[in-house]
């Protein structure tokens, strides 16, 4: 990698840097092509992204971010899983880590809080951005629905009333 690349390299982290929500650092103990194929995939489909780079140059790109704090846990095989959805990043990785024993969350940060693995873990928990608009939808819908039921039901008895005068009336 010749200077032109490294310093490419550098800005499009420092990009992705500025964009993200979340990043979260895990450490690769050997994992296959396969595995590390299966990873992307999966942080593609949630929506987040993994990329290994060089720690030199990722602690470069960190400077000036709000995500500085966690230069100090870029040591070894490194790898960096980032999202603008503060929860998928996370989940994606801690799911795959219970199924593969190849890859260890070392820890991570949401904005400038610094997270340890534990962290991480709990941000797993949490629901989705999607997840939470879809409670928020249920939850101001709820209201309208049983306003609706309540201003039927007045009617509907008055109905079965009339309706039974009129099978008295008729009998």
């Amino acid at each position: 990698m010749d200077r032109s690349q490294k310093t490419d390299a550098v800005a499009a982290l420092n990009r992705t840097f500025n964009e993200v929500a979340v990043v979260v650092v895990t450490r690769n103990l050997g994992m296959t092509v396969k595995q590390s194929t299966d990873l992307r995939n999966k942080m593609r489909d949630a929506g987040a992204s993994y990329k290994v780079s060089k720690n030199r140059l990722a602690k470069i790109a960190l400077e000036g971010t709000d995500y500085a704090g966690i230069s100090d846990l870029l040591t070894g095989p490194t790898a960096l899983a980032t999202s603008t959805d503060p929860v998928a990043a996370a989940k994606v990785a801690i799911d795959f880590a219970k199924t593969n024993d190849k890859l260890e969350i070392v820890g991570g940060a949401m904005g400038k809080q610094v997270l340890d693995a534990e962290g991480i873990k709990a941000l797993a928990s949490l629901p989705s951005l999607d997840e939470l608009r879809a409670k928020i939808v249920g939850l101001v819908q709820a209201p309208a629905t049983k306003l609706a039921t309540i201003t039927q039901a007045p009617a509907a008895q008055i109905a079965r009333v009339l309706a039974a005068y009129a099978e008295k009336d008729a009998a």
